[in-house]
C-alpha cells in the first residue's frame, strides 16, 4: 500500500509541476517549458495507471485533484504573487481536509 500512495505522490508532483510551467509556456510558444509540461503530465498519467489498479478511482482522483489544487494554490502565491481571499483559504483546508477523510476510509475498505 506505501507503494501505492507513493506513486500517487508522485503523480501529484508531476502534475503540479506541470500546471506551474504553464503561465512559463507562454501559451506554449515557449519550446523547453511547454516539453517539461507534456513530459510531467505524461508521467502524471502514467503513475496513475498504477495507482488506480490498487484504489479506488473516486479515492485516486479526489486525492490527486485535491493536494494538487491545494499545493498550486501554495506554490501561486510563492511564486506568482497571487492572493486569495480568506475563504479560498478555508476552502482549500476543507479540500485536504476531505482528502484525509476519504483516505482513511479508504484504507480501511481495502
Amino acid at each position: 500500500m506505501l507503494k501505492t500512495y507513493l506513486f500517487l505522490i508522485g503523480a501529484i508532483f508531476c502534475e503540479v509541476a506541470g500546471t506551474m510551467l504553464l503561465p512559463v509556456s507562454q501559451n506554449f510558444t515557449k519550446l523547453i517549458p511547454t516539453t517539461f509540461l507534456a513530459i510531467f503530465y505524461i508521467s502524471a498519467l502514467y503513475l496513475l495507471t498504477f495507482v488506480v489498479n490498487k484504489l479506488p478511482i473516486a479515492i485516486v482522483y479526489a486525492t490527486w485533484s485535491g493536494l494538487g489544487i491545494f499545493t498550486i494554490a501554495i506554490l501561486g502565491y510563492i511564486f506568482f504573487k497571487q492572493t486569495l481571499a480568506w475563504q479560498a483559504i478555508l476552502g482549500l483546508f476543507l479540500i485536504v481536509i476531505g482528502v484525509v477523510l476519504v483516505n482513511s476510509f479508504a484504507i480501511k475498505l481495502n
